[in-house]
């Protein structure tokens, strides 16, 4: 049996309505991702943590989230495919979890800098996951739009993260912060362990013998998949790493106003997220195939951003002009990544869609890790010899650069997405 029949049996019956359940706990753990990662962005970016941390520091300091990002992209996909849905993510969850709780005993740079490793290392997970999970319970032409809405769950963290990190931090301080959003992890972790499950039909193909990890990064499509995350996810990261300090360094924004103001890029990224995943299942449906209509959307969506990021420097005249520019960025970003997040279950077997996705970001966190050192780099020196003004221009640009780059791997470098033939054979000779 295809990979394509077994996911169509769970959107029969009841199992339609189980299907929305388990895609919401994706969803949901995508939000707490999102806020446990940006909350020490956002109290660093004014206030006691701002006189602790410069900008040079805050940039590496990114870089050690990345890195271990990165290393643990290496594995944590293939490890979720090894154990399953259901222990893999509750696994995953509680690693990130508890090292969100450790910032509040951070001191110093150094031991916020071993925070964010350890928090990298379990938050490289949840997307392996997620997208496992949807594989498992949506068919081929459902599942751009079922990653767009597991996927929008980081916009919407990004927007719940401002006001709320704001607030918290105003009212209890950084460390009770820390504590607070930690914790909401555990509750996460207790309702998925009791309710999660994979359904009978995915289940034999999900637990088929998993391709060696050698295999697939040999695999062009995964080559050419991975490059193109150390291009064009870093531009994401740097939006959401650096806009706190950007309306501080450049506008002269206090936290509070960030907290109510910085969300909506993030908005606007999240209608990206549902909008971009429909329009391709719109296209699929009007008889475009889907190979060809995952490549266009990419291919617009992906320009739409590099575009919006290159000409920003010459748009930007205000906060209001600089949230715009961001926010199309952000639209960009996110209507392309829900569709790129479907081409691994595309093209290679289900019991190695996870593994695919975590090498496939081992790229983005190689790009994070390599230019949000370079930003803080960039920006900490340019400001010195210019103004900060120039200095974020200056790296909005490259961003731009990057994205555009990405864009032509993606639509004129990659492979076809159509089923990897030979991958297909080795799950089921193996199985035999």
């Amino acid at each position: 049996m295809s990979n394509d029949l077994l996911t169509d049996v769970p959107a029969a019956g009841n199992k339609l309505r189980a299907r929305w359940l388990m895609l919401a706990f994706a969803f949901t753990a995508t939000v707490l991702n999102y806020i446990d990662r940006l909350a020490f962005n956002y109290l660093s970016a004014n206030g006691p943590l701002r006189e602790l941390i410069p900008n040079d520091a805050f940039g590496y300091i990114a870089t050690a989230f990345f890195i271990a990002y990165m290393s643990s992209n290496l594995v944590s996909g293939f490890i979720i495919d090894k154990l399953g849905t259901r222990l893999g993510y509750a696994l995953c969850m509680a690693f990130w979890t508890t090292a969100s709780l450790l910032h509040a005993v951070a001191r110093l740079p150094f031991h916020f800098g071993i925070c964010r490793f350890l928090l990298g290392m379990g938050e490289a997970g949840n997307w392996p996951a997620a997208i496992k999970l949807t594989s498992e319970w949506f068919t081929p032409e459902e599942r751009s739009t079922a990653t767009g809405i597991f996927n929008s769950g980081a916009a919407i963290g990004a927007v719940a993260a401002p006001p709320l990190i704001a607030w918290l931090g105003s009212r209890y301080g950084w460390q009770a912060t820390f504590i607070i959003i930690g914790s909401i992890g555990y509750l996460w972790l207790a309702a998925f362990w009791f309710t999660y499950y994979t359904p009978a039909a995915a289940l034999k193909a999900s637990k088929a013998k998993p391709i060696p990890p050698l295999r697939l990064i040999k695999n062009k499509f995964v080559g050419w998949f991975t490059l193109s995350k150390v291009f064009m996810d870093p531009v994401w990261y740097f939006i959401t790493f650096w806009i706190g300090r950007y309306l501080v360094d450049v506008h002269g924004w206090g936290i509070e106003k960030i907290g109510w103001f910085a969300m909506f890029p993030f908005i606007v990224a999240d209608i990206g997220n549902i909008l971009g995943g429909l329009f391709t299942q719109w296209i699929i449906k009007r008889g475009m195939p889907i190979p060809k209509a995952r490549k266009l959307s990419t291919g617009i969506f992906g320009s739409l951003l590099a575009v919006t990021l290159l000409t920003g420097p010459f748009i930007i005249v205000s906060p209001t002009t600089a949230l715009i520019v961001l926010s199309i960025a952000g639209f960009g970003y996110a209507a392309y990544t829900a569709n790129t997040m479907a081409f691994p279950a595309d093209v290679v077997p289900m019991s190695a869609t996870a593994s695919v996705w975590g090498v496939a970001s081992v790229g983005a966190g190689l790009g994070g890790a390599i230019f949000q050192a370079l930003s803080g780099y960039s920006i900490e020196q340019l400001s010195r010899s210019y103004n900060y003004n120039t200095a974020y221009n200056t790296v909005f640009a490259g961003y731009g650069l990057l994205a555009l780059l990405a864009v032509i791997i993606i639509v004129f470098v990659m492979n076809p997405l159509e089923k990897d033939n030979e991958l297909q054979r080795y799950v089921e000779e193996s199985g035999s």
